[in-house]
């Protein structure tokens, strides 16, 4: 029988920040991991310049190191459908071990693949994901303190840090998935 391609919608939460970063996505179900941490990095709004991982039932997923093996497996031959077979299936994905920036992936639904519409794609999300490097969740707390108060002793050394103005309010959908559409012409 001829395996029938679907479509997976995944809802993508940023742990440890409140209120909650999160973005809903519909990626296809053949994607490979690699294909996904890529997709989550123009989605979250990530620069891809730190290592990762995803791990699922205490296995991890990432790019293995010649230098330093050790049991990750290869994200690059892992299909989502391998490890994700039925809605409230979930993962972690964690971002700049440094930061260490955790991400819950649950496959909310499973739909038929519609060769009409260009995947991936963003349908939905809130909040602008965190500046790179600003020292994760507890970092992200201080500095959103430290932007809003003017009279905050670091104000001026965080505005200045981030290059101006930093609206945590915002998500730009368009934005998102006129990326997501360039990232998917460009690997075609």
């Amino acid at each position: 029988m001829d395996y029938l391609r679907k479509v997976y919608q995944l809802n993508i939460s940023l742990l440890g920040v409140i209120p909650e970063v999160w973005r809903q996505l519909r990626v296809a179900d053949s994607d490979t991991l690699a294909d996904l941490h890529d997709t989550l990095q123009i989605a979250m709004g990530w620069t891809d310049i730190h290592m990762h991982m995803f791990i699922r039932e205490g296995e991890k997923y990432g790019i293995p190191d010649d230098q330093f093996p050790d049991d990750t497996r290869n994200e690059r031959q892992i299909r989502l459908r391998q490890l994700l077979k039925k809605p409230g299936d979930g993962l972690l994905y964690i971002y700049d071990f440094g930061d260490a920036w955790e991400h819950r992936v649950v496959l909310e639904q499973i739909l038929p693949y519609d060769l009409s519409q260009t995947l991936p794609i963003c349908c939905y999300g809130e909040r602008a994901c965190p500046p790179e490097d600003v020292g994760g969740p507890p970092g992200y707390d201080e500095f959103l303190e430290a932007t809003a108060d003017p009279s905050h002793p670091e104000h001026d050394y965080m505005t200045r840090w981030i290059g101006g103005g930093f609206s945590p309010e915002l998500f730009d959908l368009d934005l998102t998935n006129e990326l997501l559409r360039d990232k998917h012409l460009r690997l075609g």
